[in-house]
């Protein structure tokens, strides 16, 4: 989903570069205040490390864009929303400035579309799916996969708005929005799966690292170190 320069306009770009800097000032600020710290922070690193590597893996969706697993709702269901569109602030960063994945004019629209709204938008899917469920282990990977279902499409949807705004490419709308949406529905079927799969072996193994376990689920005991030495 990475946006190349020059497919938004300059007055689009610049706009959507201040959500972003606005965003990452808040984040940063929650993430110090409730999701950050001594244990998270080493996982934090890793989780980033992750969405990197996942996100060099592109499919070509057309007309000039890719899609790729973005690890939005994975992020933010293990360390928390605000933790991961920092940790996609930094990817896409990394992968903007040194490997022309994304494009530098395009860094505030591409954090708007992964950072933003891929992870709260699936990360909100995800604890309203998890409020809902039993109160068992099973049910948060569970719920981490249904916002990652809807992260991917969400996150095109708000692609398709940003074109109809600022579109600066020789593309019709609808047969952007028609592409987009498709290949997009398909992307989140397999983040769907693959995030179903990680969050379910860490749940497993770990429960008290995942951030949508901690304090949602009463019947859930979440284990400390102690616990599982």
């Amino acid at each position: 989903m990475h946006v190349p320069d020059g497919f938004l306009d300059a007055p689009t770009s610049v706009g959507t570069a201040v959500v972003a800097g606005g965003v990452v000032a808040l984040s940063l600020a929650r993430a110090s205040r409730r999701e950050l710290d001594e244990r998270t922070a080493p996982l934090a690193g890793l989780v980033a490390v992750f969405v990197f590597a996942a996100q060099m893996v592109n499919f070509p969706v057309g007309a000039g864009t890719s899609g790729h697993l973005i690890g939005a709702v994975l992020a933010a269901v293990l360390v928390g929303p605000a933790t991961a569109t920092l940790c996609l602030t930094v990817v896409l960063g990394v992968q903007a400035f040194l490997f022309a994945d994304g494009g530098v004019t395009a860094l505030g629209t591409n954090v708007v579309l992964m950072g933003l709204a891929a992870v709260w938008v699936g990360y909100g899917v995800s604890r309203a799916v998890v409020a809902v469920l039993p109160t068992r282990p099973a049910s948060v990977p569970f719920a981490a996969a249904a916002g990652a279902l809807v992260s991917v499409p969400a996150a095109a949807l708000v692609f398709v708005g940003l074109y109809a705004v600022g579109g600066a490419a020789p593309i019709p709308l609808d047969t952007l929005a028609t592409a987009m949406g498709t290949w997009h529905l398909l992307i989140g079927v397999g983040e769907a799966v693959i995030t179903f799969l990680a969050v379910g072996s860490i749940v497993a193994a770990r429960p008290d690292l995942v951030h949508l376990a901690r304090g949602r689920m009463p019947a859930l005991e979440l284990r400390t170190p102690e616990h599982v030495a």
